[in-house]
């Protein structure tokens, strides 16, 4: 994934507004990119003040990306109080940034924003909020508080631990010292990759194992496949691998098939569907994937729609919608697949 990547979780944290996690024994049908959106029920659901809410993402240059769209889109025709008003997605930054300023100019009554970079889109962030239009942040920060009005994405430091403690256990119930653990980043100057690296290495730590090689593949599949050949190459025995995300980990998996190369467990990131596939197979290294779902942009909608209502959320004893909702990240291996197959992206 380029500069536009994110990244991806299951769970609405306290609010749990949509599932995450990943589980499947018995094989199913492909599911779709999007994940099926739950019917309208519920005080907060019923028809309220007609509202506008303007949507805008990078372009869906991976499956998580796409899969933010269709979410997003899926859940407002879900309300026949909210008209959904998406630009055209961009991974370059100007544009990004004249498009959301069209949707100030027309005066939306909330705008949901995947920034491409929250630091260059944080100015016009701040100008929809002091033009009184609300900004519900998603994923990707902007770095100043007073530019959106709520945040909700994932945990990318809870991915690194849950992938280390998952690598962490297996190796050591396999009485492994001193192993060779890898790492593949997705953009490196990102500050969501340098949480999830972080998270990883506090987790092994407890374990008394460190990363030992680490390198960056750019959220794309082909540079995945280039850096994980380039790793396997220069590492003759691996017995750990930590891939941050499914989309280029179909590079990755790629290169380890072509290498011949099965002696280590390999962890994903993100929750796609094909990862999960390869997890219920039983017959890949993958052996479990931590989530970072785009469920995360259904959940911005809901939440749009209730702060440009001025409600609260239902389950909250507060009147008002909180500041940041972060999701949480489970680890979905073979035994748990089959109860979240149905919410993966496709690659």
């Amino acid at each position: 994934m380029s500069e536009n990547v994110a990244r991806r979780g299951f769970l609405v944290g306290g609010a749990a507004l949509l599932a995450t996690g990943c589980t499947s024994n018995e094989p199913a049908a492909a599911p779709t990119s999007a994940a099926p959106a739950p019917a309208a029920t519920g005080g907060n659901d019923q028809p309220g003040d007609r509202v506008v809410i303007g949507f805008s993402a990078p372009a869906a240059d991976h499956g998580w990306i796409a899969a933010i769209a269709k979410n997003a889109q899926a859940t407002a025709e879900q309300y026949s109080d909210v008209e959904f008003r998406p630009v055209e997605p961009t991974n370059d930054i100007n544009q990004q940034i004249s498009a959301v300023e069209s949707l100030i100019a027309a005066k939306v009554n909330a705008l949901v924003i995947l920034p491409n970079d929250g630091q260059q889109l944080n100015q016009v962030a701040l100008q929809a909020t002091e033009a009184g239009i609300p900004v519900i942040n998603l994923d990707r920060v902007f770095p100043d508080k007073l530019a959106y009005r709520t945040w909700v994405g994932g945990d990318n430091y809870g991915m690194g631990v849950a992938a280390g403690h998952f690598i962490g256990k297996q190796l050591q119930s396999k009485n492994v010292s001193n192993p060779v653990i890898v790492e593949i980043q997705g953009i490196a100057t990102l500050p969501l990759t340098q949480e999830r690296s972080q998270g990883f290495e506090d987790a092994l730590k407890e374990y008394n194992f460190t990363v030992t090689a680490k390198q960056d593949a750019q959220f794309t599949v082909e540079t995945g496949n280039e850096v994980a050949a380039s790793l396997l190459q220069a590492h003759s025995k691996i017995d750990a691998l930590w891939n941050h995300d499914d989309d280029q980990g179909v590079g990755v998996l790629a290169a380890i098939n072509e290498a011949s190369r099965n002696e280590f467990i390999m962890v994903g990131g993100a929750g796609s569907a094909n990862a999960m596939r390869e997890i219920q197979s039983g017959n890949s290294v993958l052996q479990a994937t931590v989530t970072y779902s785009p469920t995360m942009a259904s959940s911005a909608i809901k939440l749009a729609r209730l702060i440009a209502q001025g409600k609260g959320m239902s389950d909250l004893v507060e009147r008002q919608v909180p500041q940041s909702i972060t999701l949480a990240s489970e680890t979905i291996t073979r035994e748990n697949v089959a109860n979240y197959l149905s919410l993966g992206f496709e690659s």
